[in-house]
């Protein structure tokens, strides 16, 4: 089955957003600025901008960069689901990316079987988490 994978749009601060997640979500993580991909032709004001970034963690692929021509509207057109496989993932998890960030609906228990917040991180990405406790 196809995988689907978050791609993110950043005005300048992609490198600093990424290390954030992968400081919060572990795993690999891979950059590549704009005067890597395209050398000496590459403009000065983007050199050190990302063209691509791509954080691996377990089953989840999270790929990003500097929006190369126009400014991208941060946190409005994507919202990221991590569905977490324990209590303690999800605290852990919220607490972590919610670190200067604004909390829209806190960690509670649903109708619906499921520990359950969202959140806008600091970088103005929302994020929603879902633990389904009747599955584990």
């Amino acid at each position: 089955m196809a995988q689907l994978n978050p791609y993110l749009y950043f005005n300048g601060t992609c490198q600093k957003a990424m290390k954030f997640y992968h400081a919060c979500l572990g795993g690999d993580l891979e950059l590549m600025t704009f005067a890597q991909a395209q050398g000496e032709v590459c403009p000065d004001a983007v050199k050190d901008n990302i063209m691509h970034a791509s954080l691996k963690s377990g089953s989840l692929t999270m790929m990003a960069s500097d929006s190369p021509d126009d400014p991208a509207d941060i946190g409005d057109n994507v919202q990221l689901c991590i569905n977490c496989s324990s209590l303690d993932e999800i605290e852990t998890l919220f607490a972590a990316l919610g670190k200067n960030g604004e909390i829209s609906y806190p960690l509670h228990d649903t109708f619906w079987g499921a520990r359950f917040g969202m959140l806008t991180d600091q970088f103005g990405i929302h994020w929603m988490f879902n633990f389904e406790k009747s599955k584990n």
